[in-house]
């Protein structure tokens, strides 16, 4: 509940900070109106599609979309309230600067209004992207759900890292690999009571099982006990740093 407040919150911000760049920028030919008229315009249009952005994309998320095609699902996201939302700036920009909606100016509004959604989707991206971390459990906890779920070979391994491959999970154990069929962000939810976090969008690892981490070409990898190496995102690397991961 936190984490969606601060998200939400987040939203709210960086479309508070579009909208007073909009409105002080004279965007989109409104830079003849007074500028208290642009403030109230940009923000309250900001601030709308904040809105609607966090009811798409909570649906959009739930799917695991921006999970597994964080482009994709971020498009989805813009057109997703692009396309009412160009019938609501329409109605919006006629009554405010005083004249009623024509539906010849319509299709004029759409471009500019896909511009703003995919800069403001895009921003949201960049600020809300931190790894998702699991934690240790206490002694006398059940074990992780996760674990029920690692093939009959696998059983009692120390679980290394889990790597997203198509539609499958690569399992790196103290017992070798293997594949089941899982998307990853259900088995991230799962694997709490294990200390590790997510290092890649297709990559969790499993914080004990890192033995060395080696940085280049401005990238950050991780050597596992067993010799797999799991990639750092650049996304993901500062809070990474920053926890101690390397």
């Amino acid at each position: 509940m936190a984490a969606l407040a601060a998200r939400h919150g987040r939203g709210v911000v960086v479309a508070g900070i579009a909208g007073l760049f909009l409105a002080f920028a004279g965007a989109f030919g409104t830079g003849a109106a007074p500028l208290w008229i642009r403030l109230v315009y940009w923000l309250v249009l900001c601030w709308s599609g904040a809105a609607a952005g966090a009811a798409v994309g909570g649906i959009v998320q739930n799917s695991g979309l921006t999970e597994r095609r964080p482009f994709v699902g971020g498009a989805v996201i813009t057109l997703g309230v692009a396309l009412p939302g160009t019938l609501y700036v329409w109605a919006m920009s006629s009554l405010m600067f005083g004249a009623l909606p024509k539906l010849e100016n319509l299709r004029q509004f759409f471009l500019p209004v896909l511009a703003v959604t995919a800069a403001i989707t895009a921003l949201n991206f960049l600020v809300a992207r931190k790894p998702v971390e699991t934690h240790a459990a206490a002694p006398e906890a059940a074990p992780p759900r996760f674990l029920d779920r690692l093939p009959a070979k696998l059983r009692d391994a120390a679980l290394y890292a889990v790597e997203a491959q198509d539609h499958y999970l690569r399992l790196h154990t103290s017992k070798g690999e293997d594949l089941i069929l899982m998307r990853l962000s259900d088995a991230i939810a799962e694997l709490e009571g294990i200390e590790g976090a997510q290092t890649h969008r297709s990559w969790w690892v499993a914080r004990a099982a890192v033995v060395e981490a080696k940085r280049g070409d401005g990238r950050a990898v991780l050597t596992l006990a067993g010799g797999a190496e799991a990639p750092v995102s650049r996304a993901y690397a500062k809070a990474l740093r920053e926890a101690g991961w390397f």
